[in-house]
Order: C-alpha cells, then structure tokens, then sequence
C-alpha cells in the first residue's frame, strides 16, 4: 500500500513540475516583459507625444521603472504582474500538455487507420495486434459468457498500460479465420453496431474508468458480408487497473500475450512508464 501511495505521489511530483516551472517562467515574463512593455504604454498614453520621434525616452523610461521594481519600490504592481504572467505561464502549461496528447492521438490514429483490415489481418497476432472471437457470444459452449468480456478488458487494459497501444479485432479467430459479430450482435439488447459500441464502452467504463474512452475508438468493418469490429488503444496517460471484485489487478502487454503483473513489477513499471 505504501508503494502504491508513493507511486502516486510520484505521478503528481511530474505534473506539478511542470506547472511549477511554468509559473515561474510565467512570473518571470511578467515582471521583465509584461511591466517594462506596460510603462512603454502608459509613458505615450501620459505624454501624448509622437511615438517615432520618442522611443528612446519611452524606452529609458520604461527601463527605469522595471530596475526601480527590482529594487523593490513598486511591491504592488511587481506583484500584480508578476501574478498575470504566473497566470499566463499556467495557462500555456495547460494548453500545451492537451495539444502534445492530442497530437499523439491524432498522429497514432492516422497511422492505424492507413492500414486496411484484411492487410492488418493477414500480418497475424503480435506485440500490438490481436484477434478475439467475440465479446460476449461463447461459440464452443453456443451461449452468453460475459467472462469473456473480462479477457477482452484484460487486453485492453495491456494496450492502454503500455507506451504503444494496439489494435484489438474482434470477429477474428486466432487464424485469422473472420468469424463475425452476428451471434454478439444477437446476445445483446440493441443487436446493431451502435448497441455493441455502447457495451464495449459501458464495460470500459465500468471496469477501466468513464475517462478512458476517449482512449478506444471504435471501427466496423464488413469483409465477405461478415462484421468486424475495430478497437484501436491508445497509450494511456495514467496507469489502467481492472477491476475484478475489490481486487484491482495491472494488465501489461508484452510479447504476443497479456500479463498479469504483481505489485513490485507494476510499481516498478509505472515508475519507468509515468514518472519520467
């Protein structure tokens, strides 16, 4: 539990860092370019000369007063400023860490989407593909077995862990055989992709957490009048636990399979993976 607890604190360690540092750099353009460019400003708002003929004196003006506020005569306006530009640094921190993530979304989603599925199939399982038959449709026992929607969760809960993703078919034996979604779509309430979309998201959401998926996007495909279902998974932000009974457990990736890592290996991974 300490371990756990430690790893946590860890993780928040890194963000804060960065919003730290970017408050002060934020700070720091406040006070050394928000006030000198402020006093350039107020110099030719107060004079009312021309500004071509006066840059130079509003310049050494505008100098005077950012040394006079290092020196520490004007505490209230050095404090403002400084206040704005922490505030200005954050906002920048915030904005660039959303579009780093989205890009990455986007750039991985335009390069599994390039590949088109009988080609995907036919490059077999491996580190970041693998096929399921179905979801919650048992074809050997001919009836619904909703702990194979476990096995599905373990996979993706690999995928999200791990820094590459990867791509879950379902409908697809291990051979590559396409079986489809017919007998899925049969067991469900809403037999249609829409009402299939909805349970693989009810159970991400249930069992991974609602935050993580923006992290699966869902494809269909039809080949040979058969469905196919896409899941294309996203690298994570955080570390993914599914939750089995009050037992959360770490699923990784690794090779052609999903493991099962105990405390000190998801610790230890989570630290190399998160906490850089």
């Amino acid at each position: 539990m300490k371990r756990f607890l430690f790893l946590i604190m860890s993780l928040w360690q890194q963000r804060f860092k960065l919003y730290f540092f970017a408050g002060i750099i934020g700070a720091l353009t406040g006070v050394l370019i928000f006030y000198p460019i402020n006093d350039f400003i107020f110099y030719f708002e107060m004079e009312g000369t021309d500004l071509q003929a006066n840059v130079s004196t509003a310049m050494h003006y505008a100098f005077e007063q950012l040394m006079s506020s290092l020196a520490g005569n004007t505490p209230k306006k050095t404090l403002f400023l400084a206040q704005v530009g922490g505030l200005f640094g954050l906002i920048i921190a915030f904005i660039y860490e959303m579009l780093h993530r989205r890009l990455q979304r986007i750039n991985r989603l335009r390069s599994e989407l390039s590949v088109n599925l009988q080609t995907l199939i036919l490059q077999g399982e491996g580190p970041l593909l693998e096929f399921k038959s179905s979801f919650r449709w048992d074809i050997e026992q001919e009836r619904v077995n909703r702990t194979l929607e476990t096995v599905i969760l373990k996979t993706l809960a690999g995928y999200l862990n791990s820094s590459l993703g990867g791509t879950l078919l379902i409908g697809v034996a291990d051979n590559g055989e396409i079986i489809g979604l017919e007998k899925d779509y049969l067991s469900l309430k809403r037999p249609d992709q829409d009402g299939y979309e909805q349970a693989i998201v009810t159970a991400i959401s249930t069992h991974l957490g609602a935050d993580l998926c923006q992290f699966v996007k869902t494809l269909f495909h039809v080949v040979d009048g058969k469905h196919v279902c896409r899941l294309i998974i996203l690298a994570s932000p955080r570390p993914v636990f599914l939750s089995q009974g009050k037992t959360p457990k770490f699923y990784l990736r690794t090779g052609g399979g999903t493991r099962d890592l105990n405390i000190q290996e998801a610790v230890e991974f989570i630290v190399h993976r998160w906490h850089r």
